[in-house]
């Protein structure tokens, strides 16, 4: 059994701190003793976490931070605010530090000034994860992790929690929002910030007025989405930060991401392909990954707003599409991202962290590459 403590940037209902949530609940079936604990209080909060400090980088945080981290045996961060914080908190107490990279790296280090800060953490960490191929490529070629020291192991959410909705489910959800059982709806669920691309989404479903849009998150680009949605004259539904983003996607037809960068691996295109709702989104790091355009749901060009339009109208306007590629979906995520797997491929990364004389010798880790096949991180990643 390990002590293991996992830390998240703040309690925020977003896809890097719910991971770590379900990866905590994945560990503790496997014997071992999680705690995960949040820097700050987020800003629309929402997850049970203990927050450390009064912000990210206060000293009483930071004092906080260590204190945990000399209690565990292994400390995790999940997300670009956790590197700094945790390679910090942890030098000189022994304790081994592993960080997951959520996101597009160039995407955030697009200055020199944050490609030094983040080079000088990653150097810190005794493992790094990568969730796809290319962002381990883009780690060892771009910000000097040494190939032995980066692991692949993708995103994941569990099955159990994200099952195909019934038809009494569909209509109750949509009743929940105020929607008859035969409207037509497109949902997202995620962070209201620019690289969401959700001012794509009002644009591309604005010429029509048989379409309701929800939008399942918040954040500080709601006030003018909002706007532009009132200008539009869209059928657009802002539902905030929802608790059960299940109750949203169980009220959709489709769910559309048009992401414009900076994502790596999302997890609500995952939770929305367990669930059977075929996705529209853009080719944006790993998603094509998990959405397999033309077979489980359309993917376009980012930036694309005729690209996106065409295709959310060929979704919503037939159908049979939509069952198939719902169906499609829904086979290919519970294969390829059920939690379970995962959180196996993690216990053995921490073991082998924690192991006496291991560093430098990547233990063999599960994990899923574009087209389905299955491999293992047994050797530098090239």
């Amino acid at each position: 059994m390990l002590r293991v403590l996992q830390v998240t940037t703040d309690t925020d209902r977003r896809g890097g701190q719910m991971f770590a949530m379900d990866l905590g609940a994945g560990l503790d079936a496997l014997g071992h003793d999680v705690r995960t604990v949040a820097l700050t209080r987020g800003t629309v909060g929402g997850l049970p976490l203990d927050a450390l400090g009064p912000s990210r980088w206060h000293p009483r945080t930071l004092a906080m931070l260590r204190a945990a981290i000399r209690d565990a045996d292994v400390v995790v961060g999940h997300g670009s605010t956790t590197l700094p914080t945790c390679a910090i908190a942890a030098a000189g107490t022994g304790v081994p530090f592993v960080y997951r990279q959520i996101s597009d790296s160039h995407f955030w280090a697009n200055t020199a000034a944050r490609r030094l800060r983040v080079r000088a953490g990653l150097r810190r960490a005794h493992r790094v994860v990568a969730l796809w191929r290319g962002a381990a490529e883009v780690l060892v070629r771009d910000f000097g992790v040494s190939a032995d020291r980066v692991v692949r192991i993708p995103n994941a959410v569990p099955v159990d929690r994200f099952a195909v909705p019934s038809a009494s489910e569909r209509i109750a959800a949509r009743a929940a929002v105020g929607l008859d059982a035969d409207d037509l709806v497109v949902a997202f669920v995620g962070a209201l910030v620019p690289e969401k691309g959700v001012d794509l989404a009002i644009d591309a479903l604005g010429h029509r007025d048989d379409v309701t849009l929800l939008i399942a998150g918040d954040g500080d680009a709601r006030p003018a989405l909002t706007h532009q949605a009132r200008r539009r004259s869209c059928r657009v539904r802002f539902l905030g930060s929802v608790e059960k983003p299940t109750d949203v996607y169980s009220a959709a037809d489709v769910v559309v991401l048009p992401s414009r960068g900076g994502d790596s691996m999302p997890a609500t295109l995952i939770e929305a392909g367990m669930m059977g709702i075929p996705v529209v989104t853009t080719d944006v790091g790993a998603i094509a990954d998990i959405v397999s355009d033309g077979v489980s749901g359309l993917v376009v060009a980012p930036d694309d707003l005729e690209g996106l339009r065409s295709a959310l109208d060929r979704v919503c306007g037939d159908v049979s599409v939509r069952v198939r590629f719902g169906h499609q979906a829904r086979e290919w995520c519970v294969e390829r991202f059920s939690i379970d797997a995962v959180a196996s491929s993690w216990s053995n990364l921490l073991r082998s962290a924690v192991r006496p004389g291991t560093l430098g010798r990547p233990t063999p880790v599960v994990h899923t590459l574009r087209g389905g096949d299955v491999a293992a991180n047994d050797g530098p990643v090239r």
